[in-house]
């Protein structure tokens, strides 16, 4: 590796590690608005997804500069190809992010209606998820990185158990459907935002043994 192709790695590390708080603290942030029904909070968060965007951009660009300039191969270039893949499932995190800060206007009309605990609980399996993919791509933990992709069958089966509580839910209170159904809309942001915790989870186990978890092959 020359020092040249060095600095540009360690830039490009740096940007990731950038983004990867700034999605952390934007889900974090989110979620607690969701709790308080704190519709600031919520505009902020809505807002800044314009700001993860031009991240996602300017870590795509440095990515593909430092392919065409230096061709990296095997180790160097299995991390290149992985943090273009993990780069769009963080912007995608963020947007899911900023779909349930905007839900969250809909709720502050109705504070009367709660918002069940399997939402919240979800939510906290989703931070989970997410704060420990990034704590293993910090420090490339493939077993902390296994752990992440096991939590993602918990959150899926409480998304599932969400359709029959709300269609429940709906039968009781006609009045108020869209506010349950934005329940349900909120549960499916949770389990995609799970979903790209583990892509990138699988996306860390690849850079530092050059398996490919999901299909359990090495290249």
């Amino acid at each position: 590796m020359t020092l040249h192709f060095k600095r540009e790695v360690d830039k490009l590390k740096k940007m990731v590690l950038t983004e990867t708080d700034f999605v952390e603290e934007g889900l974090k942030r989110t979620i607690q608005a969701l709790r308080d029904l704190d519709t600031q909070t919520a505009g902020e968060m809505i807002a800044a997804d314009d700001r993860l965007d031009q991240m996602e951009l300017e870590i795509e660009e440095e990515s593909l500069k430092i392919l065409a300039l230096h061709q990296p191969v095997a180790t160097d270039l299995r991390f290149i190809i992985s943090v273009i893949k993990l780069n769009n499932d963080l912007e995608r995190i963020g947007d899911l992010t900023a779909n349930i800060a905007s839900s969250i206007k809909v709720f502050a009309k109705k504070p009367q209606v709660m918002i069940t605990s399997r939402i919240f609980e979800m939510a906290d399996i989703a931070e989970h998820m997410v704060r420990h993919t990034f704590e293993a791509l910090v420090n490339m933990d493939t077993e902390m990185a296994n752990e992440v992709c096991a939590r993602d069958n918990d959150i899926d089966a409480l998304h599932r158990d969400m359709y029959t509580y709300i269609y429940s839910k709906i039968r009781e209170d006609v009045e108020n459907t869209e506010i349950y159904m934005q329940q349900i809309r909120i549960s499916r942001y949770l389990e995609r935002i799970a979903d790209h915790a583990t892509n990138i989870a699988e996306d860390i186990v690849y850079m530092v043994s050059g398996k490919i978890s999901r299909h359990n092959t090495e290249l």
